[in-house]
């Protein structure tokens, strides 16, 4: 190579040159479909290679390894696995609506299997097919030259009827993607005779007749604003589900039956995931899953237990599995030479475009064919006429070209009628061929003036169309498979369906472990509850599986979980933290309370915090509708302003009961305030709230937080720094306003005050018991009803000695009824 043939490009020019080659290529002759004949060169290559063998449909099947052997060599030179499974593809007839290759053997299933070897399998064109490819031996599609100049090839095939929606095209290439679904061919054809009078029809006008696709598995269609954008601008999004029966059977039971799947569905591994939604018990109520499937059709029977919510297990299964799928339809074909999306008017006009030049080039191929023969005729009449001179001519002539040439000379017959003349049989030379001939010429007149007639009158060329198009209606037509539903069903699963209805025992501690057993364990466990000494109880009681918990932490988190979703363990293990799931927690973050709930979305009433740096607010419980990120972040219900700060306590108060609630609430320094809920404004989750009692000084906290209900006998709990406990009627703290500062409620002493560590409601008829937390992890438990009720400014009873049992940290209310009852087993 001389050094001026070297040429210095940049990288990215060499690139983007070949990769743009190469993505031309792809695009044009492997991926997309043409928009005249619907075929892919790979495709188109295999159908003129067997129509070229003769291998059609009214002759014998033939291998189809001679079949991809011919395409290979003559023009597809690419791996024979392609070109085989393209003609296997063709043969498919839950791939394809209208077939194109029929094959005897093993040409795969629904289920995916493989097809057999090509060595083994038969195939030929099917009768549809040989519509693709009439009229091609009369020059009406244009032929180029094979890879390697030895044959001509078709670019396009004559393609009688709308192969493109018929059979629709899936594929994928540089930049490009097609998805295509099939059609019915009646349809169409009805759309494209009617387009064909009304050029400037609708959209709306040409849906009257095509409804939507028509898959050749059947199934049914959801969306019918999908189909429209789809057919306007090529692109748009339906729903297709599988045709399901529900059958009842004796004893309460029901199977559902299914009978048609959507399409490109792998049912083997449909049915597989259903059995696995069985085998798993993501679903109560499926007892079997079975293919039934035959040579008579699909079948897939899903058998249920007795009293199983059968419409709730479908439609779970519709939402979960690929009963029910998503098509998007991206509508991509090469018009022009060129991808474009394209829309169902202009796929329709594109075939009528092309059915005009295929017949226009037929017809003046059959109008020179017929001339040819008509002037031969004519030279063969006249002939006839002067039959002895012409007889006398040859004789005389030395050979066949002298005879000819003496034809020409003496006669003024043409080369074509010499040519025929002295090739003419001698059993021709009767009275009876001449009538034959003259007949003959008339029938060719005519012929002649019907091609002129096609070729200068559009409308007739146009009648010959739609005539044709007819005639393939009435041929190929079959019935719709498919069904079209305007409407998109909202799938929404019942939880019935997805969760065991039953009574477990829940367990919430402050340190954020969560467990559900059974209430088999709870009673097998006595009175190891699988917590550690230092952990205390926030929730313990009888709940169902449809019920729903909710936790709020003294840092202002929410926490859910439906109670299905609560890990469930042995009522002797300790059970799942919430920091193993929920990420944003703090390391001392505490549980404070939990609430039960049935319906997530009828949460009624309010949640009413208080924090320890004073502030107040009350929220809607609805705000605190769990979110789609509930398992893995809390949601916020209250901001505190300061890092030191927590919540004190947090009371769930109902919409209808809280019109004459009060507020109590008792500060470090002793002091206590009361005044009415009223006073508290309700605001959004993740605000801070307002002034709930003004504290001394930066030494002086809250509490205790309660709810007095004005119809209810309440008392005031209150356990101090020095281990006195005084409980006392609600009605010695006398009621004032918001962020006030109170009235003392113990008696101030001079040397060791008391200090309040923690205040706790309680009922005076029948009050809770009690536990006390110190600092040296004791825990004392004290009935309230053995020790007198106080009054304000008494300092209660000693109940505990702080300096040998420990300082007093917490003091917690504990259900009596629950202390040590045995729950009962049934249900």
């Amino acid at each position: 190579m001389t050094e001026g043939h070297i040429q210095e490009l940049s990288l990215e020019t060499v690139m983007g040159d070949r990769f743009g080659r190469y993505s031309k290529s792809i695009i044009q002759e492997r991926a997309l479909p043409d928009i005249r004949d619907g075929l892919k060169p790979v495709q188109r290559r295999i159908l003129f290679s067997m129509y070229k063998d003769g291998n059609t449909y009214d002759k014998a099947f033939r291998k189809s390894a001679k079949s991809v052997g011919n395409v290979m060599g003559n023009f597809h030179p690419h791996g024979d696995s392609s070109i085989y499974e393209a003609l296997v593809r063709m043969s498919q007839d839950w791939k394809l609506r209208a077939p194109l290759v029929e094959m005897h053997g093993n040409n795969g299933s629904i289920d995916n299997d493989p097809p057999a070897a090509m060595r083994y399998t038969e195939a030929r064109l099917s009768k549809l097919a040989g519509e693709l490819l009439r009229d091609l031996d009369k020059d009406t599609v244009e032929m180029v030259l094979n890879f390697d100049d030895t044959e001509y090839e078709p670019t396009v095939l004559p393609a009688h009827f709308p192969n493109l929606l018929v059979n629709g095209a899936t594929g994928i290439s540089a930049g490009y993607a097609t998805e295509i679904p099939p059609h019915n061919l009646g349809e169409v054809i009805d759309a494209l005779v009617y387009l064909l009078a009304h050029p400037n029809a609708k959209l709306d006008e040409l849906m009257q007749f095509v409804q939507g696709p028509d898959f050749p598995t059947g199934g049914i269609v959801q969306g019918i604003d999908g189909i429209r954008s789809a057919y306007e601008t090529g692109r748009g999004r339906i729903i297709v589900r599988a045709r399901t029966e529900i059958k009842p059977l004796k004893a309460n039971k029901a199977q559902i039956e299914i009978s048609e799947i959507p399409y490109e569905v792998n049912k083997a591994a449909l049915v597989k995931k259903i059995d696995e939604i069985r085998l798993n018990k993501d679903v109560a109520g499926i007892t079997e899953v079975r293919d039934e499937s035959d040579r008579d059709g699909l079948s897939i029977v899903i058998e249920l237990g007795k009293d199983a919510n059968a419409q709730g297990i479908l439609d779970y299964l519709f939402k979960k599995t690929d009963l029910q799928i998503t098509y998007n339809f991206n509508m991509v074909a090469i018009h022009n030479q060129r991808p474009e999306r394209v829309g169902l008017k202009q796929a329709l006009q594109a075939f009528l475009d092309h059915q005009v030049e295929v017949i226009t080039k037929r017809t003046e191929f059959d109008l020179k064919k017929a001339q040819d023969r008509q002037h031969i005729v004519s030279g063969l009449i006249k002939a006839m006429s002067i039959l002895d001179e012409v007889i006398a001519t040859i004789r005389a002539s030395e050979n066949r070209k002298d005879a000819k040439a003496n034809l020409m000379a003496q006669y003024d017959f043409s080369e074509p009628q010499a040519e025929a003349i002295v090739t003419m049989q001698l059993y021709r030379l009767t009275n009876t061929d001449v009538t034959q001939l003259k007949a003959e010429f008339d029938e060719l007149n005519a012929k002649i003036a019907e091609y002129n007639l096609i070729l200068s009158e559009p409308k007739e060329l146009r009648k010959v169309l739609r005539n044709e198009l007819k005639a393939m209606r009435k041929e190929y037509a079959t019935d719709r498979l498919t069904s079209i539903e305007d409407q998109v069903q909202e799938l929404k699963i019942d939880q019935t369906v997805t969760v065991v209805d039953e009574d477990v025992m829940l367990l919430v501690s402050k340190s954020g472990y969560v467990k559900r057993s059974s209430i088999r364990s709870f009673n097998a466990s006595g009175d190891d509850n699988g917590l550690r000494d230092d952990d205390e109880i926030v929730y313990m009681d009888r709940v169902n599986t449809l019920q729903h918990l909710f936790m709020l932490t003294d840092r202002g988190n929410v926490v859910y979980r439906p109670v299905h979703e609560i890990v469930d363990v042995r009522w002797k293990e300790a059970g799942e933290h919430l920091s193993q799931t929920i990420t944003g927690l703090a390391p001392e973050e505490y549980v404070i309370a939990a609430k039960i709930v049935d319906d997530v979305n009828k949460l009624s009433g309010d949640w009413v915090t208080v924090t320890s740096d004073g502030l107040i607010k009350r929220t809607k419980f609805s705000d605190l509708a769990p979110k789609s990120t509930y398992r893995k972040k809390p949601t916020p219900y209250i901001k505190l302003k300061n890092e030191a700060a927590f919540v004190v306590n947090t009371v769930w108060v109902d919409d209808v009961k809280q019109a004459n609630d009060e507020v109590i609430l008792t500060s470090h320094q002793a002091n206590g305030l009361r005044y009415s809920l009223d006073e508290v404004p309700t605001s959004g989750a993740r605000t801070a709230g307002v002034k709930a009692m003004a504290l001394a000084d930066e030494d002086d906290w809250i509490t205790g937080m309660m709810i007095h209900h004005q119809d209810a006998k309440q008392a005031l709990a209150i356990i101090s720094n020095r281990g006195a406990f005084k409980w006392m009627d609600i009605d010695e703290i006398p009621v004032t306003s918001r962020a006030r500062k109170g009235v003392a409620i113990m008696r101030e002493l001079k040397k060791e005050p008391h200090r309040i560590v923690k205040s706790v409601g309680l009922n005076q008829e029948n009050p809770d018991l009690l536990t006390i937390l110190t600092s040296t992890d004791q825990t004392i438990e004290i009935n309230p009803a053995d020790h007198p009720m106080g009054q304000r400014y008494s300092n209660g009873s000693f109940v505990l000695d702080a300096q040998t049992d420990g300082v007093p940290l917490d003091m917690q209310a504990k259900p009596a009824e629950t202390e040590s009852e045995t729950v009962p087993t049934g249900v």
